[in-house]
């Protein structure tokens, strides 16, 4: 049994379909032809009955029939065909005209005769050999010589008037099904193929992306059914994979433009030291000072790089980690003193109201750092940064020279930086993974510009004032 389900399983799905058709019209056919069969058989087998029941034998010739079994020297000729007549008494003897097949005595014969019961109707086997149907009813005769008596008069008809019409029905019946399911196997192949051909263009076109890499590869997609919806998904599937190609090529590229130049200033100044080893030419101390701090700080801002290009190489789709009840106001105040020691010249005020969201803290306070950190490069000297927490929204409002409306739709893309802060550090990926992880929780980033200039970074995010119960 299992071994018909596995190579079925290994026939192409055109043949299986059609093979499944098939099966399913060749089942309902023979249901038909069965119930068919059946229904004729039994109106067959009425009306047999009901010919049996309605049978008149001529009275005489049974007078006649019953004084020859009774010594009689002539029997005159049956005046009917077909049909095989014989008596019988109340102790089972029978009477039965010359050359006809003796009908077996059953006890339901007895009893009618007996005038136990009014008929029986029962099949029997002839002694030649025949199957009967036979209908036995009560009988008074009365003849010439004859006494009167208790008999019964069985009429019995051959069975063969039911069983040939059956067996003939039963080869037709046989021939229209084995015509019905070829045609249908046919037909369902034919519908197959007709059907699947969306699917075999699908086939061919996987095989092709597959084969050259082409994600530009497009099925047309008409109608509403299965089909139509599986061409589509394929189409979005291949548009959302050149896409993610597509940005990823230029990640790439944007990421070697961003380590070129810390690269570049950091090779110039390890050869300048390499070199003044080399010669034995001592570099003043203050130069050389300045020399370490510039590598320290190519250092540093590589590493910062890389951090930002791992953290924007997971999925848009991925958590950076599990999410936690987590208060805006204490990881705001955690920020703050970290913007204060990059930029002790500078006034930062603060007033925080409490607030409780749902976020993975570690970068949710990355992303505060970061809002926090381009208030603290575009401020002046000694100029004040305002921060605000309330009811959900954070602002940091700096005093700088501003965001200009032709740039603002671009400061949350990937690696963008304005032309007038490129002389500055950093790499451009910051507030892309600000807005990256303030979505992540559920909230929203904007930038604007400020009245009397500079820029404000509003943060919202959905949550409460208050923890939540037992927190």
């Amino acid at each position: 049994m299992t071994g018909l389900p596995r190579r079925l399983r290994a026939l192409p799905l055109r043949s299986r379909l059609a093979l499944l058709v098939a099966a399913a019209v060749a089942a309902a056919v023979a249901a038909v032809a069965a119930a068919c069969w059946f229904v004729t058989r039994e109106q067959l087998e009425h009306q047999l009955d009901e010919s049996l029941r309605g049978s008149k034998v001529d009275q005489p010739y049974l007078a006649n029939l019953y004084t020859y079994c009774n010594g009689g020297n002539s029997l005159p000729p049956r005046p009917f065909t077909g049909v095989t007549v014989q008596l019988i008494d109340s102790q089972g003897t029978v009477c039965i005209a010359p050359g006809t097949s003796k009908l077996p005595v059953g006890d339901e014969d007895l009893e009618v005769a007996k005038r136990q019961r009014t008929y029986a109707l029962h099949s029997v086997t002839a002694e030649g050999g025949e199957d009967m149907r036979v209908y036995t009813s009560q009988l008074d005769v009365r003849g010439p010589g004859s006494d009167t008596g208790n008999l019964a008069v069985s009429i019995a008809r051959p069975m063969s008037e039911v069983t040939e019409p059956l067996s003939t029905l039963a080869w037709v019946l046989v021939l229209v099904a084995g015509i019905g399911v070829v045609g249908a196997g046919a037909a369902g192949l034919w519908i197959a193929r007709t059907g699947l051909r969306p699917v075999d263009d699908l086939a061919r076109a996987v095989e092709h992306v597959a084969e050259t890499e082409d994600l530009t590869v497009r099925i047309p997609a008409e109608g509403e059914d299965e089909i139509a919806r599986l061409s589509r998904s394929f189409n979005a599937m291949t548009s959302s994979l050149a896409t993610s190609r597509d940005r990823q090529s230029q990640l790439i590229a944007d990421a070697g433009h961003e380590l070129r130049t810390p690269l570049t200033s950091l090779r110039t100044n390890i050869e300048l030291l390499a070199r003044s080893d080399d010669t034995g030419r001592a570099i003043p101390p203050e130069d050389r000072k300045a020399l370490m701090s510039s590598v320290k700080a190519q250092m540093t801002e590589l590493a910062a790089l890389i951090g930002d290009l791992q953290e924007l190489s997971r999925p848009d789709a991925a958590q950076p980690g599990p999410l936690q009840v987590v208060a805006l106001h204490d990881i705001t105040r955690t920020a703050l003193q970290r913007a204060r020691l990059r930029g002790p010249e500078l006034t930062i005020t603060a007033e925080l109201a409490p607030w409780y969201v749902r976020a993975e803290p570690a970068a949710l306070e990355r992303a505060v750092v970061n809002v926090l950190d381009n208030a603290v490069k575009f401020s002046p000297a000694g100029g004040t940064i305002e921060v605000v927490l309330h009811r959900g929204e954070l602002t940091v409002r700096d005093h700088g020279p501003g965001i200009p409306a032709e740039e603002l739709p671009h400061v949350f893309d990937r690696f963008w930086r304005s032309p007038s802060a490129r002389q500055l550090p950093g790499s451009g990926l910051g507030l892309s993974i600000v807005a990256r992880t303030v979505q992540q929780a559920g909230g929203e980033i904007a930038l604007t510009p400020a009245e009397g200039g500079g820029t404000v970074a509003a943060i919202r995010l959905p949550g409460a004032p208050q923890p939540p119960p037992g927190l």
